[in-house]
């Protein structure tokens, strides 16, 4: 029978050049970092800098407590393990397995509320790093803090905190109470501004939370808490039965934690703590002034044409984004939205070849060992499309000139929305917070231009200067139309 993977199999588990084992004893390390979101992205991505900069000066101060958000299915695969997990790295000369051992603890914020809110006020703990997806802020159409949402009233009425921002404020509060110790509080999520964006959401609660003490607890939010932004990029697929076949023949072990994802990882953070950090710099993080510039050309090139392509694909019935770009019409349209649409909405920072970028991307995206499955990119259009191409059009129109790639991606996803059927007319489901909503508009609609007028009106995703612009809806009326006479 194959063991789990844990502390005491580690030790047990032959040496044999097909894994390698973590790059810092997991037993010697402390917990100096939260992390809200333990997904798979964070376990793929910045607990493995975490690690690559311990290793780099042999510190021990830097373990992870990380926190469930929605599902104690993490909580189930790494308790049992120790923490443990490999990362499946798949690139196109080959696959190399990394047993990662930087996640000392475990909590299912569900379950256990108050012992997420002790983690954050644990005075040695003096980053908080987060990755709760675009939805998981909680955000109003105006981009607050929604206070009608039920998780928000229910955290602001005192219960159990069951939002990331809930459990922020009643962590940090406590931690005011407890002597204040300086923390820094870094969103990792595909949110433009990101560090700005949680800063006002924690202020927004903080003002309509009527309990005593709030004046105290703003000036020292001020004082003892920073909110830097960060950029991040790596492609993290879903784990599939048959990596975890592989990486079980590899370990010697079964591994339920197990994560994939690309060779490539970038971080990219504003250089703003309010505490002792790890040497992130030395495990190749970029430590800047400014995120914007790193963070526009990444949401709008790679994440504006991995949107593309996913609906675009959906639409053309290729299952993985690796499919969808070895499409030539379809990996034609990516390039094109790259260099005639979003190029020249870019102020590109200083060291980025953005040329040899653009090319970097669709190449990473053909790599077919990830099987990045289109469905996947294709889930919560509707918190994705303002962040990822609505800023290009925005931009384009403002420069007198309609986008017409971009605009392209927007109606395949109201194609795919409103229709969840193939060429072939296969159906497919997009997972989307507001798709019953969107559904709702779509079904009945009369024709292309009733369905662009409908969705134009979802004042959430486009806005109110979107819906009102005749060259945008004629551009999308248009797209619709040959989308489904013509196929993606």
């Amino acid at each position: 029978m194959t063991p789990r993977l844990s502390l005491d199999t580690l030790d047990r588990l032959a040496r044999n050049g097909a894994w390698s084992p973590p790059a810092v004893d997991p037993r010697a390390l402390r917990t100096g970092i939260v992390h809200l979101g333990v997904g798979a992205f964070h376990r793929a991505h910045q607990a493995v800098f975490t690690e690559a900069a311990a290793e780099r000066h042999g510190s021990t101060e830097w373990g992870i407590a990380g926190v469930t958000q929605r599902s104690a299915t993490v909580c189930d695969q790494l308790v049992p393990q120790d923490g443990l997990y490999g990362v499946l790295e798949r690139g196109t000369d080959g696959t190399r397995l990394q047993v990662v051992g930087s996640i000392r603890d475990v909590v299912d914020g569900a379950s256990d509320p108050e012992g997420v809110v002790q983690r954050l006020s644990d005075p040695g703990v003096r980053v908080v790093t987060i990755t709760v997806t675009e939805k998981g802020y909680r955000r109003a159409a105006d981009g607050g803090l929604d206070l009608t949402d039920p998780g928000v009233a229910a955290d602001l009425a005192g219960g159990p905190p069951q939002t990331v921002v809930g459990q922020l404020v009643r962590g940090l509060r406590r931690r005011h109470e407890a002597g204040g110790a300086p923390v820094t509080v870094l969103s990792c999520d595909n949110l433009t501004a990101n560090g700005r964006v949680l800063r006002g959401l924690v202020d927004d609660f903080c003002r309509a939370d009527t309990r005593p003490g709030a004046g105290a607890f703003a000036d020292w939010l001020v004082s003892g808490v920073r909110f830097p932004s960060s950029m991040v990029d790596r492609i993290v697929p879903a784990t599939s039965a048959r990596d975890h076949e592989e990486a079980d023949a590899l370990l010697g072990a079964h591994d339920a934690g197990l994560v994939v994802a690309e060779p490539f990882r970038q971080w990219v953070v504003e250089d703003d703590f309010a505490a002792a950090r790890p040497a992130w710099e030395d495990a190749g993080v970029v430590l800047t002034g400014d995120v914007a510039p790193w963070e526009t050309v990444k949401l709008r090139v790679l994440n504006g044409a991995h949107s593309m392509l996913a609906y675009l694909g959906l639409l053309a019935g290729h299952g993985t984004i690796a499919e969808a770009v070895a499409d030539p019409e379809l990996a034609e349209a990516a390039r094109a939205l790259l260099l005639e649409d979003v190029t020249p909405t870019l102020d590109v920072p200083a060291g980025l070849d953005l040329p040899a970028y653009r090319d970097e991307v669709l190449e990473r995206f053909a790599n077919p060992a990830l099987r990045h499955r289109t469905a996947q990119v294709a889930s919560d259009g509707s918190q994705k499309l303002p962040i990822r191409l609505l800023g290009t059009v925005r931009d384009r129109l403002r420069a007198g000139a309609v986008p017409h790639w971009a605009t392209l991606a927007v109606a395949a996803w109201m194609v795919c929305l409103a229709d969840g059927r193939d060429r072939r007319g296969r159906p497919f489901t997009v997972e989307d917070p507001l798709a019953d909503r969107l559904r709702g508009l779509a079904a009945g609609a009369p024709g292309p231009a009733g369905l662009v007028d409908r969705f134009l009106a979802v004042r959430e995703v486009f806005g109110e200067d979107l819906p009102d612009h005749r060259d945008l809806r004629d551009a999308l009326v248009a797209h619709v139309r040959l989308l489904r006479t013509s196929g993606a």
